[in-house]
């Protein structure tokens, strides 16, 4: 808690970040880092040929920059375009961790961030994975306090809170693991939050992963702008005068407090079983148990009662394209429905065109329940011969009081990462990765993610 009403938003953030190296973490906010971890390596490997990375990594190549920041799967560079493309993968596929109080996707800025800076400086396995802690924490709560809080308002008034505040987690990453003082990282938050955006609008194209990339880029350039003297605005934080009033100037919004003494956030990360915006998820779930009953039946009906951030985030009911499908809450709810897993080989263009999905579109209709949580959902499929079917999700899969086994993500990241580095490698990869902590694996994880097999003579 800000103890001191003198004491400014940024200040206290600043204090906080530089005390991250010698801080005690508990083996369940460090176990939690590293799943965290797992989970973002494997869907940046998952997505290293998508759409939106393939542009993002050729520009990165042809500026042909200096440094021993890796690309993943690529060469070196320096450690904010490594960020940039690495981010950008992480987020291609919609299939990151998801805060689920609002703060957005935390891993993919965050981690990318920590990667590619102790890269550079080559911070140990404990500092690397103390600076993604405190940038997480610090993301968390800018972001946090759920629907009425900031991160949903962002997300209702058409902002990415991913891009809005994965820069200030990014700088705070960056400022941990350069070493930056009190007063350093206060101009690098300054920096961050002046250069903060990103449109919800975006959602459907290539802009919305490179919302993470650009986050994580714009951290790290933040911090070493800050350790080479550059001097900002250290009230952009405030709430008066500050981001969140210019960009929530009805003010109509509950900030949760700096309360960095009274839990860890990281420990309510939530992951995603299914390759798609996180607000369909529980009725993709839904529909997926009612799946078996559907098989050689007809479906007339289709009604999904919904929370109503379902319809901000995924409101696409009409979508054109492949990537459109995964915010399109009425195209999911047909994939479980037809019995798809919902995972990243499932947004193609053969699937998109299935006549099986296309057909049950017309026949939805989405209701939105105020009142009712994010992570509930309801179902009820009416068949021609009469019968109604109803179910119910009560709390989504991935949540973290109904959180993901160890063999979910395990066959997540094995599906994910064996088609590009063989099943040995993703064996190897995995163990080093649940592993991080050990002294040394770091760089032997990097030794995995240094060259693509796929493309070795």
């Amino acid at each position: 808690m800000i103890g001191n009403k003198q004491t400014t938003r940024s200040r206290a953030i600043a204090t906080y970040a530089a005390g991250a190296l010698q801080r005690a973490y508990p083996p369940a906010v460090r176990q939690a880092a590293i799943t965290a971890l797992v989970d973002y390596i494997g869907v940046a490997l998952g997505a290293v040929d998508e759409a939106p990375v393939r542009p993002v990594r050729q520009v990165v190549q042809q500026w042909a920059a200096h440094g021993n920041a890796r690309i993943f799967l690529g060469p070196l560079t320096t450690p904010a375009l490594a960020a940039l493309v690495n981010a950008t993968m992480a987020h291609a596929m919609d299939y990151d961790d998801a805060h689920q109080m609002g703060a957005g996707h935390i891993s993919c800025p965050c981690w990318s961030t920590a990667i590619a800076v102790a890269n550079e400086v080559g911070a140990s396995e404990a500092d690397t994975l103390a600076a993604f802690i405190t940038g997480f924490e610090v993301m968390a709560r800018l972001g946090g306090g759920g629907p009425p809080g900031v991160g949903r308002n962002l997300h209702r008034r058409g902002f990415h809170p991913t891009s809005v505040l994965g820069r200030i987690g990014a700088a705070v990453v960056a400022s941990v693991l350069m070493h930056l003082d009190e007063h350093q990282i206060e101009y690098a938050l300054g920096v961050a939050a002046t250069t903060a955006g990103g449109l919800i609008g975006s959602f459907g194209t290539h802009a919305k992963p490179f919302h993470g990339g650009k986050a994580a880029m714009d951290g790290i350039l933040a911090a070493q702008l800050a350790a080479n003297g550059f001097e900002s605005s250290t009230q952009l934080l405030e709430l008066e005068r500050g981001l969140l009033d210019a960009i929530i100037q009805d003010r109509k919004v509950e900030v949760p407090p700096l309360d960095f003494d009274a839990r860890w956030e990281i420990l309510r990360n939530g992951f995603k079983p299914y390759a798609s915006c996180r607000a369909t998820h529980a009725s993709i779930q839904a529909a997926r148990h009612l799946a078996p009953q559907l098989v050689g039946k007809h479906i007339t009906r289709v009604v999904a009662t919904v929370h109503p951030n379902a319809m901000v985030a995924a409101g696409k009911l009409t979508p054109r394209t492949p990537l459109e499908c995964k915010f399109s809450i009425t195209f999911c709810i047909a994939l479980g429905l037809r019995g798809y897993r919902v995972v990243a080989t499932d947004f193609t263009a053969s699937t998109f065109e299935n006549r099986a999905l296309q057909e049950l579109l017309p026949l939805m209709k989405v209701v939105v329940a105020p009142e009712q949580p994010q992570y509930e959902a309801h179902l009820d499929v009416y068949l021609d011969d009469g019968t109604h079917l109803h179910e119910d999700t009560a709390i989504v899969l991935g949540h973290a009081e109904n959180p993901m086994s160890d063999a979910d993500f395990r066959g997540k990241f094995e599906g994910l990462v064996e088609p590009v580095l063989g099943k040995e490698a993703t064996a190897e990869l995995y163990s080093l990765l649940n592993d991080f902590g050990q002294t040394g694996n770091f760089s032997k994880v990097m030794a995995l993610l240094a060259r693509d097999p796929r493309r070795l003579n």
